[in-house]
């Protein structure tokens, strides 16, 4: 074979290969819906091609056009909406004239939206690109993709759709005038059923603010529920308010869940579901709680909260039917009268159903939906209202004042009193018989039948009062008595009656009523009793101790062989019980040692509780001395008796004060105070021992103005003594400073505690002399400290008194002090407590400023147990604070992150921190690592006089020297 006829045979081939692909291409091509002028709706959803996955460029064959020729065109995606899905369909118009079309595309459709996950809606086309022209111009459509599309005549366009949402449920191409009266009528329809709606939802909101039961706000909020679904549903809700696009799922979500809570509520609270059983009740609870959370999950994941809320809404549509089959066959008039509604809500469940899975599949079926649902709410709706009008005006004014005075006993279930004078017969109604347990017409009869029954106190009363009403012919009858039931209890009746004349003037009978007032006697002999007894162990009280007290002196007064003897008893610390054990406790503790000191007493004897660990004790029983110090120590054996709590043995010890009855004490206030006198001296003598009543006791504790006395002149005699306890550096462990403590050591009553004569010396005014000669020996001690050992970096402390403060001299006396000592104003500080200062801190601030700018330091003493004003803190010109020792005491976790908290604060103010009270070597160490620079415990150093001092710290520079 030639060359030539080779190539004459490739081009035959080749010819052939190229009309078998086009042959091919144009059988795949896609096939246009041809359009007639008449055609008004044609639906192009079945019509569409749907490519997924193509990305942002997208070849595709054209429709072949009216020459049968099929193209090949790429298209770009325009929008940054696109998803990489793509939609296909041609369009041919088969006229002589030119075509204006709509294409639109429903952003929500209920048809073939799903259960679970279901397509909430949303913008379905971003843009549509003819095989031939330019894109479509969009129209401005809140509800649709609408694009606006002109068809030559004769022509065959293919358009390629830029999907914005994986899913394209309806496609329609519409006539533009077609298409707008449509959504004109569907606006006329959808803006009828919304209002109906809305007024429906006013209506039943102004219903519940009116009648109040739970029926009418559960209904009011189904109804509320039902206007928000069909808003999102018809569109209107974004022309109320404005929602962002993207956000309509997430509204429609959260509707269909309203929806579906709210019918759970509707059904629990009309059919009034907890009182047949409470498990109801946590059910209901539960359930909502459930829909509340999917209700947030719906801002997430809005398919998925909508098809769970489709399920609780069939659910409860299906258990509702249940649970009104069942009340109705029980005859519950509100699930009968609710039978026409659930009937509706089933029918519509299934309509609804058969649309959200496109067994019904036209354009009518979603509006029809929403119109169904306001239906059965107006159903519902009558149903309600019926229980709202029920009984209510239709039967006003039906009653004579006869038969509402009977209504009215009847409603109130008072026994009707009716005695028949002229028969002697009582009567009544009901039975009053039967209350007491007696058989049936026991007291139905003569009036003197009654007297065998009633109380011995109260039968002269009631005869009594019969007479007097027969007697003078008027009056009211109104007594209170007891009546004996078949058990031999009795039970009080409130009687309150009326006589009858007759036309003679004489009493054919009374008629009243009878309470049972039982319960209010009780109740009110309860608060009798709590009123004089205490309510932990029963014992009376102080009021009713000193009555009885004040009745057996006047006895005593007139017969020789009474002579009281009282006791008063206390525990000794038994606070300490409650704060280690609890108060629960302590109470047990205290009912038993009631319990055991009852043991001892006889019958003429009287034992009451005075307040909380205080017991008082009337002994008649006995009257020699040698028998009443027996019984005393009776009664000490019995409290120190080891009490067994949670196997653990608790042994308690009582201080005793008695004191026998004379001729002198003029009444129970004075004896019981006397009493008190001796158990408080027992105390002072340590406790656990008996003490009788001695006339000097009185004169114990009244001797302020004597301390005062000898306060004046103790100065003078050199009486006042200074104490200085050390102040450890804890980097080293030398000694920083001192801390002076004032003592006084009285020539005849020896050493006096501060606490006893501090209180005084405030009161009296002695406390500013005190002051100052504390503040100048201490400051002369310092400076011969400093000369004799060496010129040492030590300061000194002194306390300030609030009297000390408030002075205006106090500025003076401090510049005095300091000139006269020849001390570093550096080396002195000033000691305040926060209590002091808060008193007035606008004072206290003015006056440490005026100190500050003397030299002087000043400390913060007991931080953290006062005001802890820390907004005060930085006002206040403090170079140190001391933190109190009950901090440090306080050994748990939460403890020491506080302390840590307080010296990590006054680091960062600039502030030393000086620790009291630290126990051992490791809360120093612990301290330490804190930060906390100094301590002042008995650990580290005991108060010494100045001498000892000295030697102290003589001894601590040759150490160092060393």
């Amino acid at each position: 074979m030639s060359r030539s006829q080779i190539h004459a045979f490739l081009a035959t081939i080749l010819a052939a290969l190229i009309l078998l692909t086009a042959a091919s291409t144009t059988a795949s091509a896609i096939e246009p819906i041809k359009i007639a002028r008449d055609d008004v709706a044609l639906d192009l959803s079945k019509a569409v091609e749907i490519h997924r996955g193509q990305g942002d460029v997208f070849q595709v064959s054209t429709a072949p056009d009216v020459d049968g020729i099929v193209r090949r065109i790429e298209v770009e995606a325009q929008d940054a909406r696109s998803t990489g899905d793509w939609a296909v369909f041609a369009l041919a118009n088969t006229t002589e004239q030119q075509l204006d079309r709509l294409i639109v595309a429903p952003h929500f459709r209920l048809v073939g939206s799903g259960l679970f996950w279901p397509d909430l809606g949303s913008q379905r086309i971003a843009a549509i690109t003819p095989s031939a022209g330019f894109t479509l111009d969009r129209q401005e459509s809140p509800d649709a993709d609408e694009f606006l599309v002109t068809l030559n005549p004769g022509s065959v366009v293919t358009f390629v759709a830029e999907l914005s949402s994986p899913n394209l449920p309806q496609v329609y191409l519409w006539d533009p005038a077609s298409y707008k009266d449509t959504v004109n009528a569907y606006t006329l329809f959808r803006g009828i059923v919304i209002g109906i709606a809305g007024l429906l939802a006013l209506f039943l909101t102004i219903l519940f603010v009116v009648k109040g039961t739970s029926m009418f706000p559960a209904t009011a909020a189904l109804a509320w529920a039902v206007l928000a679904y069909i808003s999102i549903d018809f569109g209107f809700l974004n022309k109320v308010i404005e929602i962002s696009p993207g956000n309509e799922q997430i509204w429609r979500a959260g509707t269909e869940v309203g929806l579906a809570a709210t019918l759970v509520v509707f059904l629990f609270a009309y059919l009034n579901l907890n009182r047949w059983h409470d498990h109801f009740s946590y059910g209901v609870l539960a359930w909502i709680l459930g829909l509340v959370i999917i209700a947030g999950f719906a801002i997430i994941d809005p398919a998925a909260s909508a098809g769970i809320a489709r399920l609780s809404f069939a659910a409860t549509a299906v258990i509702g039917l249940c649970i009104i089959v069942y009340l109705s066959l029980q005859g519950y008039d509100r699930a009968i009268m609710l039978v026409p509604s659930w009937v509706m809500i089933i029918a519509w469940l299934v309509g609804s159903w058969m649309a959200i899975t496109g067994a019904l599949d036209n354009d009518i079926v979603q509006p029809a939906i929403g119109g169904g649902l306001i239906l059965i709410i107006l159903l519902i709706g009558f149903t309600v209202m019926q229980h709202a009008f029920a009984g209510g005006a239709l039967f006003q004014g039906l009653f004579s004042d006869m038969e509402r005075q009977a209504l009215a006993i009847t409603g109130s279930g008072d026994v009707v009193w009716d005695w028949d004078v002229a028969r002697d017969r009582v009567i009544t109604r009901p039975d009053v018989s039967k209350q007491l347990g007696l058989p049936a017409g026991s007291l139905n009869g003569p009036a003197r039948n009654w007297l065998s029954l009633l109380h011995t106190d109260d039968r002269d009363t009631f005869r009594t009062t019969l007479d007097v009403v027969l007697e003078h012919r008027r009056g009211r009858i109104s007594q209170s008595f007891r009546l004996r039931g078949a058990d031999g209890h009795y039970h009080w009746f409130a009687l309150r009656a009326r006589p009858v004349i007759g036309s003679d003037g004489q009493i054919i009978r009374c008629v009243g009523t009878m309470v049972d007032v039982t319960e209010q006697k009780k109740a009110e002999e309860r608060l009798l009793h709590d009123a004089v007894h205490d309510n932990l162990t029963g014992l009376p009280s102080r009021e009713l101790f000193l009555n009885r007290l004040d009745a057996i002196i006047a006895i005593a007064r007139t017969e020789q062989k009474v002579r009281p003897t009282v006791f008063v008893i206390d525990i000794d610390r038994f606070k300490q019980v409650n704060d280690e054990l609890g108060i629960s406790v302590g109470d047990t503790i205290l009912l038993t040692i009631a319990r055991r000191l009852h043991r001892l007493l006889k019958p003429r004897d009287s034992l009451s509780r005075l307040s909380g660990d205080q017991f008082a004790m009337i002994l008649l029983s006995e009257q020699e001395p040698a028998r009443i110090a027996a019984v005393a120590d009776a009664v000490k054996q019995a409290i120190r008796t080891p009490v067994t709590f949670a196997r653990r043995e608790i042994v308690l010890t009582p201080s005793i004060g008695l004191i026998s009855w004379t001729s002198a004490q003029a009444s129970a206030e004075e004896m019981l105070k006397d009493a008190e006198l001796a158990m408080y001296q027992a105390k002072r003598f340590g406790g656990d021992r008996i003490e009788p009543f001695r006339p000097a006791f009185r004169s114990i504790g009244n001797n302020r103005l004597r301390v005062e006395s000898d306060l004046r002149r103790a100065i003078e005699r050199s009486e006042m003594k200074l104490a200085y306890q050390p102040i450890i550096r804890l980097s080293d462990q030398s000694i920083a400073g001192f801390e002076a403590l004032l003592r006084w050591e009285h020539p005849r009553r020896g050493t006096v505690a501060p606490a006893d004569f501090i209180p005084v010396a405030e009161s009296s005014g002695l406390i500013v002399p005190l002051g100052l000669f504390a503040m100048q020996q201490a400051a002369e001690d310092l400076y011969r400290w400093q000369k004799q050992v060496g010129d040492l970096p030590l300061f000194m402390s002194v306390n300030l008194s609030s009297r000390q403060l408030i002075r205006r001299d106090l500025v003076g006396d401090v510049r005095s002090v300091i000139a006269r000592s020849g001390i570093q104003p550096g080396s002195f500080r000033l000691e305040l407590t926060e209590s002091l200062v808060m008193d007035n801190p606008e004072q206290s601030a003015h006056v440490l400023q005026k100190l500050k700018q003397i030299g002087i330091g000043l400390s913060l003493d007991d931080f953290g147990t006062g005001y802890s004003s820390l907004s005060y803190l930085s006002s206040f010109p403090f170079d140190t604070i001391k933190i109190d020792k009950s901090f440090l005491e306080d050994t748990t976790p939460r403890g020491i992150v506080l302390v840590r908290s307080m010296v990590k604060m006054a680091q960062e103010l600039g502030l030393s921190v000086v620790a009291e009270g630290v126990a051992d070597e490791h809360d120093a160490e612990q301290l330490k690592q804190m930060g906390c620079e100094y301590v002042q415990s008995f650990l580290f150093g005991l108060p010494e006089s100045a001498d000892g001092i000295q030697k102290l710290l003589f001894e601590q520079t040759t150490a160092a020297k060393a």
